[in-house]
Order: C-alpha cells, then structure tokens, then sequence
C-alpha cells in the first residue's frame, strides 16, 4: 500500500511538470496538467483493477489512503510546481478539497455504517444507486467543461493532447514497473498500474473551474475521457493474460 501510493505521490506530479516544461504547454492549460498529477486515485482504478483480474483490495487501499491525504498532498504539490503562476494559497486549496473530498466520503462511510445496522435493505440498493448518481454528475461535469472549451477542444494543440496521452501511458507503466521492480505479485502490480495512471480527474476540474478557469479544466476534462479508453483496454489486456495461470491452479490443487 505504502509502495503504491508513494509512486502516485511522486510520479505523476513530477511527469505533469516535466511535459508542462517540455511542451512549453500555456499556463492555465499546463495547470491543469499539474492539478491531475497531484490528484489522488480515483474509483475508476477500482473499477479496472477489478476488470483486469488485479488486487482489488489493494487498489481501493490506495485509493483511499491517497484520497484521505489529497487535503495535504494535492495543494502542496500545487503550490510547489505551479506557486509563482497561481495566486491561490495551500490554506485555500486545502479547503476547498476537504469539502469537495474528505468531507463526503466520511460522511458516505458513517451512512454506509449506519444503514447496514438499521437498514441492510437500503443499504443493498444504495450500492446500485449512489454509484450511478456519482457516475451521472462526474460526465455532467466533464461535458459541462468540454462544452465551455468546444473552441479550445477544436484548436487544441497536438501538444496538449500528447501531454495527455504521455501522462497516462507512462503512468500506468510506471506504475506496472514498480510493482515488478518491488516483487509484487502480478495482480498486485496491476493494481498499481492503474493507481498510479489513473488519477481523479474530477476532482482536478473541480479545482481548476473553482480556482483557476474552464481552460485549466480542460486538460483534466480531457483525461477523464482518455483514461476510459486505456483503462479498459489495458484491463481487457491482463484478462488476456490470465486464463491459462488461473485454469491450472484448480488442476494444481485436485492433485495434491
């Protein structure tokens, strides 16, 4: 857990800065890269963790651990990369993410805790119809951003593209690399590919719209559809992979 939230933590806001630097990306676009290097994991690693047969305990671990601490992590690695370009404070952003974040999900753990004593059947048909709201409002938003950047979405430079595609391509192979390079197992280090490359792009347009513009939000609006594309196709890709290690375990074990 500790291994994987560390590459996220420094990996990914690292290589936001250094395509921002090497694309000569413009400043509002270039911190909306910054913003979704510095995001925590989001639901969606969980999803495709699940998908490609990877530790899915492990994953929603992380993610949690990573999102308890994006209160602190997020706007110090802001501050940090992007300080001399943003008039926002580390205090400001440090509110505004516990609202957006801390704040619900410990209120969704307490009802969750709540509901299963009094109530598991609300409880058993809040796990179908919370996840549906939730999806509904993240493509709300991302549809409101791209519909505020058609302009800039048409004109967007081949550089801003490539910022994206590079930040999530490498993420997941460096996050795939480490769980090798540490001995995990394999569907420990899937679990870290995807918690490594997949961040919470909502929350980064959040930010962005709450604090800077529509046009910082359109990099993290951008990779929350981007990320729905390689997400599923890496997963599909471990699936692939799989059957024949999994077909000779039960073999394994009626012999013994």
């Amino acid at each position: 857990m500790l291994i994987g939230s560390l590459a996220q933590w420094l990996i990914m806001p690292t290589l936001a800065y250094i395509l921002v630097v090497g694309f000569d990306l413009p400043t509002e676009v270039g911190i909306g890269l910054i913003l979704l290097g510095a995001a925590p994991g989001g639901t969606a690693s969980n999803v495709m963790t699940y998908l490609g047969k990877g530790d899915v305990a492990l994953s929603v671990t992380i993610t949690s651990v990573t999102t308890l601490a994006a209160p602190i992590v997020m706007p110090a690695w802001v501050v940090f990369l992007a300080g001399e370009q943003i008039q926002v404070t580390f205090a400001e952003m440090f509110q505004e993410i516990v609202l957006i974040v801390l704040i619900p999900v410990i209120a969704g753990v307490a009802v969750r805790q709540f509901l299963d004593r009094t109530a598991p059947t609300a409880a058993e048909v809040g796990l179908s119809v919370f996840p549906a709201i939730s999806v509904l409002a993240i493509v709300t938003i991302v549809a409101a951003v791209v519909a505020l950047n058609v302009e800039n979405v048409l004109t967007a430079s081949a550089f801003a593209l490539a910022a994206v595609f590079f930040h999530n391509a490498v993420g997941l192979g460096a996050g795939y690399g480490v769980g090798h390079a540490t001995k995990m197992p394999e569907d420990r280090a899937r679990a870290c590919a995807f918690e490594v490359g997949m961040q919470n792009s909502g929350l980064a347009v959040a930010l962005a719209v709450a604090f800077f513009s529509p046009l910082a939000a359109l990099v993290p609006a951008l990779a929350s559809v981007w990320h729905n594309v390689t997400g599923p196709a890496l997963a599909t890709y471990f699936t692939r992979r799989t059957p024949e290690r999994s077909s000779a375990t039960p073999m394994t074990r009626e012999s013994d």
